[in-house]
């Protein structure tokens, strides 16, 4: 048995960039930037924000964490100068990226595409003005309706220019983005140098059912990463958008070094399926994949260090804190005591890797615009 490590608990937290960060919307709060019939449908219609799930919520507020409710008493995410106070500031942020908390997302709307198409776009303008334009350590995620791709695109091309949007975000549900259906939003997004992203947004189903408890969902989070990612490589999307970048939250990395080597175990078998894939996935996944360590399993410094040397790189780890639910990873204590090169690069340069719009130059504490 390996002896655990004390996690490092030191502040020397280098210049730290966030890869997750929940900010929180009601629909309602997007009305005034809905046109009707859309607004119509939120103020006079009953139609309602609901997420029909057969668990209990995990923690006692929520999904979230108890203290990150804002005195006043709104959710958790809601407030600006709350969030500085509490994660901003108190965690030494450099930059930190946005990827919202609207459930359900655009994108996972099974029905009424055109309602999808308007609350995406509603929640850009609102995300842009109200958190963006407010802190100069914030960066953004363009939400879209992926479900219509020509939609989406429209959508990319009129919001991902803005400076400050980093990434395209994806829910994973049931679509699998791979499919050459939703190339054309990969287009957009290789146009604009923006990042796709992958959050879980519902339980992994298999076999067309769910989990019976939360704890299975919670523990099965990575099997729908590895869909995701297997699918992404297989569909020859790296080897048509080869400037393309896929960053996968909210699902750790442990899994990674075992999935690069049954990719490369199947392909050596089934190459003649997927001619159009020239090299090892490994490589692919090394050259263009990364993921957040959020949520991380406890472990120590070898521990951590060998499942680096499986990956075969140290540039595909990039720290989030998932902030503000209840697994919330602390950069003061979610890692093992690491090298001060490679605490570097998973706290700050593998992102700043990933997102060519960061600046390559800011001071630590941008603070308020």
């Amino acid at each position: 048995m390996l002896d655990r490590e004390t996690p490092d608990k030191s502040n020397d937290v280098p210049y730290l960039v966030d890869t997750d960060i929940h900010e929180r919307v009601l629909y309602r709060d997007l009305v005034s930037y809905l046109d009707n019939p859309w607004r119509r449908y939120v103020t006079d219609c009953e139609w309602k924000q609901e997420k029909h799930l057969p668990y209990t919520q995990p923690a006692v507020a929520g999904v979230d964490r108890a203290d990150a409710r804002v005195p006043d008493g709104r959710p958790a995410g809601t407030d600006l100068d709350f969030m500085r106070a509490q994660l901003l500031d108190a965690c030494q942020h450099q930059f930190g990226i946005l990827t919202g908390a609207l459930d359900p997302s655009p994108s996972s709307m099974h029905g009424w595409h055109e309602m999808a198409v308007a609350l995406a776009t509603a929640y850009n303008d609102w995300q842009v003005e109200h958190w963006l334009e407010q802190d100069d350590r914030l960066y953004g995620s363009v939400h879209i309706a992926a479900q219509d791709p020509q939609a989406a695109v429209r959508e990319i091309e009129r919001i991902g220019p803005h400076p400050k949007m980093v990434q395209v975000l994806l829910p994973m549900d049931d679509f699998l983005w791979g499919d050459p259906y939703y190339h054309p939003i990969f287009a957009a997004a290789e146009r604009h140098n923006l990042t796709i992203a992958m959050h879980h947004n519902e339980p992994p189903v298999h076999f067309g059912r769910f989990p019976r408890y939360f704890i299975e969902w919670h523990t099965l989070i990575p099997t729908v990463h590895m869909m995701q990612v297997t699918n992404m490589v297989f569909n020859g999307v790296f080897e048509k958008f080869p400037g393309l970048k896929l960053l996968m939250i909210e699902g750790g990395f442990a899994f990674a070094p075992y999935l690069m080597r049954k990719m490369d175990q199947q392909y050596r078998d089934l190459r003649h399926e997927v001619p159009w894939i020239k090299r090892m996935p490994s490589d692919i996944v090394r050259e263009h994949v990364r993921f957040t360590t959020q949520p991380m399993e406890e472990m120590n410094r070898q521990e951590f260090m060998h499942i680096i040397e499986q990956m075969g790189s140290d540039e595909m780890v990039c720290f989030s804190t998932d902030y503000p639910h209840w697994d919330y990873d602390s950069p003061f204590q979610a890692l093992p005591s690491l090298e001060k090169a490679l605490k570097q690069k998973i706290f700050s340069d593998n992102a700043k890797a990933l997102y060519p719009k960061l600046p390559a130059h800011s001071s630590r504490y941008a603070g308020q615009s």
